[in-house]
């Protein structure tokens, strides 16, 4: 799984693995990809940075990146607290009331509510960045498109390469004028933050669109076979990260949570803006269910919709309560089936791209390698 991508960046397969866990970034970097640390559940700067170099000393001298979630337009003089404060009374009630209905208990006084989703306001990931190009990060990925033009030249004074999600042609179009290194063409199947387009379309369209810029196919992949078609449509690589959940590595804090992913199918996901206030795939559950509901008063836009319910998902996840308990998760949960070391999915994918490229050899008269 080489590709001129992955020779510019001295990795072995051209499998760049997202992930909020700096564990499964160090195991997917050894296991010769590419890990990208996601940085939106970091608030406090201390903590990313001891993340940071955590990854660099398990990472074995093999390069590593960093993913942020800001956007292109910076919104002068807005705190978090003057955001806050644009959340309406009722909205707020409405979750009171959703955990109430399912006897979601109060954290206990003086314990805190956990992680707050505030990595798309634009001075945390800022502060994020800071401590970032102080490491040597080899990649820059942005979850919301194009990140501002100083932060794009910020990156490459620092000889990081930079990467943007798109999630149509033109989209990918505005990250090459915008300076951007590699697109990622993030289909409709993929955990997250994703648009309309399904990844089989979607990759040609924008590897066309960009040419010669790489581009990484993302969304639904989750075996070689998987990968071989997204390098055959006109990627340089993929970007996985749905499937990195259920390994042995991972932390996500709640064996409930774990069991509903290895239990899920692939119909057992829904694109809702319960979480963010754009559409993000995620396990269905009561609680993105009750935001579809139309007596409710809907999700509120990002980041009031993240801001609202940080609180709410944190007791939900503390206290496992099951019918509300979810997560971002693609379509590919269907082959999450088993908790595996990082380095047993990189087998069974490197496994799985030699077999289709056998199979494509037997198909044109060649004889496999």
């Amino acid at each position: 799984m080489e590709t001129e991508l992955s020779r510019q960046l001295g990795i072995e397969h051209a499998i760049f693995g997202f992930t909020p866990f700096p564990a499964v970034a160090a195991a997917i970097t050894r296991a010769g990809g590419f890990g990208v640390l996601g940085a939106v559940r970091y608030t406090a700067p201390d903590d990313l940075a001891r993340d940071l170099d955590w990854l660099h000393d398990h990472a074995d001298g093999k390069p590593y990146g960093l993913d942020v979630v800001m956007p292109a337009r910076k919104v002068e003089g807005v705190s978090e607290a003057d955001v806050e404060a644009m959340i309406p009374e009722g909205h707020r009630q409405f979750v009171r009331d959703t955990l109430a209905a399912h006897g979601v208990p109060e954290l206990a006084e003086g314990e805190s509510s956990g992680w707050r989703i505030t990595g798309w306001m634009e001075d945390v990931a800022r502060r994020q960045l800071d401590v970032a190009f102080g490491r040597p990060i080899r990649l820059l990925a942005n979850a919301l498109g194009s990140p501002p033009a100083d932060v794009v030249k910020r990156a490459h004074d620092h000889g990081v390469l930079v990467a943007a999600l798109a999630g149509s042609a033109r989209h990918a179009r505005h990250h090459a004028e915008a300076g951007i290194d590699i697109v990622v063409a993030q289909g409709y199947e993929a955990g997250g933050h994703t648009g309309e387009i399904a990844s089989m379309v979607l990759t040609p369209e924008v590897a066309d669109a960009v040419a010669p810029l790489p581009v990484l196919a993302a969304g639904g992949i989750g075996s070689g076979e998987q990968i071989a078609a997204g390098l055959a449509l006109g990627a340089q690589g993929v970007w996985l990260g749905s499937l990195w959940l259920t390994t042995t590595e991972a932390r996500l804090g709640s064996r409930a949570l774990t069991a509903k992913l290895l239990a899920a199918g692939s119909g057992d996901t829904v694109r809702s803006r319960a979480l963010t206030g754009k559409p993000a795939r995620q396990l269905r559950t009561a609680w993105t269910d009750a935001w579809d509901e139309p007596a409710g008063p809907g999700p509120l836009p990002m980041p009031l919709q993240g801001l609202l319910v940080a609180e709410a998902v944190s007791r939900i996840q503390r206290y496992e309560v099951e019918p509300l308990l979810g997560t971002p998760v693609g379509q590919i949960v269907g082959r999450m089936n088993a908790e595996r070391p990082v380095q047993d999915v990189f087998d069974d994918l490197t496994r799985g791209f030699e077999r289709a490229v056998d199979r494509i050899n037997r198909i044109a008269g060649r004889s496999g390698s």
